[in-house]
């Protein structure tokens, strides 16, 4: 009689570690970058399949280190993403209480990436007139197709060891 209440509780205990496990496993997120890739393999060299872009939901199916492997509630597909790339706070953008859309210029993209709101780059040129941003705003136009980018992995020849090429 011992031997089954026993035997009982240790299956209750399992299905509820189960069950916690794969919820947690099937958490959803957000994109949270303006354009993101799925990528075949957990690697920021893997073959890209498809993108997401900036409030996406995705549903988690599995985590290896810093990557999740995510299916984007839409049906466009699957793939590893890295965790910078998702946030598990839901992003939406509204203007007013209307869904706003989320297209940004070239300009207001390249003054977040350093950090700047417009009239922050302004002041800061204003009071640090020696500084050139020409190679800087030039270096902000080069785009990198995944093609070439599997070209350079090719002919270079580069070996990726774990995650991210760390050994």
């Amino acid at each position: 009689m011992f031997r089954h209440i026993s035997l009982i509780i240790c299956l209750v205990l399992l299905g509820v570690l189960f069950l916690n496990t794969t919820a947690e496993a099937q958490k959803s997120m957000t994109v949270q970058v303006q354009e993101g890739q799925l990528r075949t393999t957990p690697s920021h060299f893997g073959k890209i399949t498809a993108k997401t872009y900036y409030g996406d939901r995705v549903t988690v199916l599995e985590e290896k280190g810093d990557w999740k492997r995510v299916s984007v509630e839409n049906g466009r597909g699957q793939g590893w993403m890295h965790d910078s790339a998702l946030t598990s706070k839901q992003t939406v953008l509204r203007a007013g209480r209307s869904q706003a859309g989320t297209s940004v210029s070239h300009g207001e993209i390249a003054l977040a990436g350093k950090g700047f709101s417009e009239e922050v780059e302004k002041e800061y040129r204003k009071n640090n007139t020696n500084l050139d941003y020409a190679w800087i705003n030039r270096m902000e136009t080069i785009r990198i197709s995944s093609g070439q980018m599997e070209n350079f992995i090719k002919d270079g020849r580069l070996v990726l060891r774990n995650e991210g090429g760390r050994p």
